[in-house]
């Protein structure tokens, strides 16, 4: 059989990009990348660029009728149970995860709830609205971690120092564009680790090391401001608890496809006994500099056979 011919077998995939959240243009990228290795795979793709329009994708994904559609969104609407609960509707298999697991997941909150009755460990923390935090009393002695509860890529994270005057400026710096809600957590000194599982596999730890004071959304997107050591120089007990942590925390939740578990070590306590899960990604970036698409050709597996294995391990539970 030709090249052609059996290009001519392969699924017609459209790939979801761009969307409305703060990490419109990573998704971009993300999707562009994503688009490029499927059609070198052998894949008939089409390339969609998701606006805040129900209409237009709907026509989008129904003329013509894609096989699989390859969820390349990220932040809110396309990894909280949005995009998921419209393919659904449709009866559209979609790569990583369903709708909800995609919502809790995305809520960091209600990830360290779920993740706790089963053992995993997460600094501790409360959630805040905006008011509460902004310009107020600090709410646990610092230095702490100010974020979002429900943004990915680490969008508006915010460190608070021993001796600065208020948690975070009442001015409007921060959760105007994020939402009101904020979770307030200790911070864990020491290192920040990293861990993609694919299936029913932990990929590698990957330890970051950044400029900044936290690993933040310009630090983890921007070449040269972090150096990702992989495998991480660390313990092989430390590694293994991470591994082993990441994909509890992808079955628990109910991932699918891919997914990726952040952690904190702090390697001035003995053993395992530092290590910290602090949030997980259900649906990791796909940029040249994103942390699974390098984790997955560590250990040997191209990021065409990468992208090619979410398409072919796409699903649809009402289809």
């Amino acid at each position: 059989m030709t090249e052609a011919l059996l290009h001519a077998h392969k699924k017609h995939v459209a790939v979801l990009m761009g969307g409305w959240s703060a990490e419109r243009e990573v998704s971009l990228v993300s999707g562009a990348g994503v688009a490029k290795a499927l059609e070198e795979e052998g894949y008939r793709v089409t390339a969609i660029d998701v606006q805040r329009d129900l209409g237009g994708l709907m026509h989008a994904l129904t003329n013509p009728r894609p096989d699989v559609v390859f969820n390349a969104l990220h932040g809110r609407g396309g990894e909280d149970g949005t995009i998921q609960g419209v393919l659904e509707f449709l009866g559209l298999p979609y790569t990583h995860s369903g709708v909800q697991a995609a919502a809790i997941s995305m809520d960091k909150a209600m990830t360290k709830r779920v993740l706790d009755t089963v053992g995993i460990r997460s600094p501790k923390g409360m959630v805040l609205s905006r008011g509460e935090i902004a310009g107020g009393a600090h709410p646990m002695p610092a230095p702490y971690i100010v974020k979002p509860v429900d943004e990915g890529s680490t969008v508006g994270v915010t460190l608070v120092r021993e001796g600065q005057n208020s948690p975070v400026g009442d001015d409007g710096s921060f959760g105007g564009t994020f939402g009101e809600r904020v979770l307030v957590e200790e911070f864990i000194p020491g290192r920040e680790l990293t861990v993609g599982v694919m299936g029913d596999r932990a990929l590698a730890v990957t330890e970051i090391v950044f400029q900044a004071q936290v690993y933040d959304y310009t630090a983890k997107y921007s070449a040269g401001h972090a150096v990702h050591t992989i495998p991480a120089a660390i313990p092989e007990a430390v590694a293994e608890e991470a591994k082993r942590l990441a994909v509890l925390a992808h079955h628990t939740l109910g991932c699918r496809g891919v997914s990726r578990s952040d952690f904190r070590w702090d390697d001035s306590r003995p053993g395992t006994d530092g290590l910290y899960f602090l949030e997980i990604n259900n649906q990791p970036g796909m940029t040249p500099l994103s942390l699974v698409p390098e984790q997955a050709a560590h250990v040997g597996i191209s990021y065409g056979a990468l992208v090619g294995w979410l398409v072919e391990n796409a699903a649809c539970q009402l289809a």
